[in-house]
């Protein structure tokens, strides 16, 4: 039960720091304390980020069958990985900055069953997509259970 927790606890901080960084970003539009309106080196870092995950390749584009009706397709930046399931079947979980926004907006998070998952597993800023029904996870948010599954490499 307290991995369980853990991960809902994740989500919920993972939203409330998107939301922190959004408001930080919207108020700081690169001034730096001289007022010149050039941005500093540390600013300068998400710019490279940006850069680096536009230069990565997208994660191939995942399909639903068309008799799955409850089926989404969605893709995302990898901002949280629970690796080791607590309830031991295997799956992997992957919560995703989003533009789908299954689970919250802004935010998929996937469950990749035993199977599917993939080796190496991706890591935080990894591009990853994947299709699937959407159910219920363990705390009542909606999640993709994955039928396919894919990484950005």
């Amino acid at each position: 039960m307290g991995s369980r927790r853990t991960l809902a606890t994740v989500v919920v901080l993972a939203v409330a720091g998107l939301a922190a960084a959004l408001v930080w970003t919207a108020s700081n539009p690169g001034d730096d304390a001289g007022g010149s309106g050039a941005p500093t080196a540390g600013a300068r870092q998400p710019e490279r980020q940006a850069a680096r995950n536009r230069d990565r390749t997208g994660p191939v584009a995942a399909s639903c069958p068309p008799e799955l009706s409850n089926c989404v397709v969605a893709s995302g930046t990898v901002i949280y990985v629970e690796a080791t399931d607590p309830d031991g079947d295997g799956d992997a979980h992957f919560v995703t900055s989003s533009r789908q926004g299954v689970t919250l907006p802004g935010i998929t998070i996937f469950d990749v069953k035993a199977e599917l998952r993939p080796d190496p597993l991706p890591g935080v800023g990894d591009r990853v997509g994947g299709a699937g029904p959407v159910y219920p996870g363990s705390h009542g948010q909606k999640q993709i259970e994955a039928i396919e599954f894919e990484v950005a490499r």
